[in-house]
């Protein structure tokens, strides 16, 4: 049995928390056992009961008052601190012996994304056996030029954490069909999304145009999953892509890349 770990990434208000949940339930639902690691220190009411929990630890408020520091430096060197406790992190997996560890990361995703520790940690708990699902905000999604800022942050993520990534157009239920649809089809034919960025933008070869042809010749567009918390739309599809990258015989270059 191969234990996935499946770790959740996205802008502060994506929805990170409570598809984590969603998705727990789902699995639940389908009889696959699973477990949720927060890693999260300042997280309050949180919507599940994690099995692995960072603020067993420490908090966010128990750093603040040991460094003497504002809730802005406690995010930083709380990001910093978790790589001290890797290895009590993976004792906790480990003693659940569950084939989907699904891992809810810090609501700024900077403080994961770009701190070294989190690469320490992906190595320690197993970068084979790893996998991303970052979400899209939806509200940014909707314009064009939001929605290729979102596709350079994701495939900054990429790059950083050198993961396989699965890209999910968050609380899609919030959106009309139309707009979810026009999304989508942005993620699928990134001409049509040049079109409609020109329609935007007055100088379509002003820095826009030019992440554009950057995102797109690098082949970093791919098809977004619209999910939903609140209806689990998307769940199957989600699960369907971790399967295939770890079951399908996919080169993981090719995934990344």
């Amino acid at each position: 049995m191969i234990q996935v770990l499946i770790y959740f990434i996205g802008t502060a208000g994506s929805g990170k928390t409570y598809l984590t949940k969603a998705f727990a339930d789902w699995l639940d639902f389908k009889n696959l056992e699973n477990i949720i690691v927060n890693l999260d220190p300042g997280a309050e009411n949180l919507p599940y009961s994690p099995e692995v929990d960072i603020r067993d630890y420490f908090t966010l408020e128990d750093v603040m008052l040991n460094y003497g520091v504002g809730p802005n430096g406690a995010q930083i060197i709380s990001a910093d601190l978790i790589s001290t406790k890797i290895g009590d992190i993976k004792d906790e997996i480990d003693y659940f012996d569950v084939p989907y560890v699904l891992i809810d990361t810090p609501g700024q995703m900077e403080l994961f994304t770009l701190r070294q520790s989190s690469n320490l940690l992906i190595d320690f708990l197993g970068r084979d056996r790893s996998v991303m699902v970052y979400l899209f905000d939806p509200v940014v999604a909707k314009t064009p030029s939001g929605f290729l800022s979102l596709l350079f942050m994701a495939s900054s993520s990429v790059f950083k954490l050198k993961l396989p990534q699965i890209q999910v157009l968050a609380k899609s239920d919030i959106l009309e069909d139309y707009e979810v649809e026009r999304i989508v089809e942005w993620s699928d034919d990134p001409e049509t999304l040049f079109d409609d960025l020109g329609r935007e933008v007055s100088n379509i070869k002003n820095i826009s145009g030019e992440l554009f042809y950057m995102l797109r010749d690098l082949g970093l567009f791919r098809t977004l999953i619209p999910v939903s918390a609140m209806d689990s739309t998307g769940m199957e599809d989600v699960y369907d892509g971790i399967q295939e990258i770890f079951y399908g015989g996919e080169d993981l270059e090719r995934i990344l890349y």
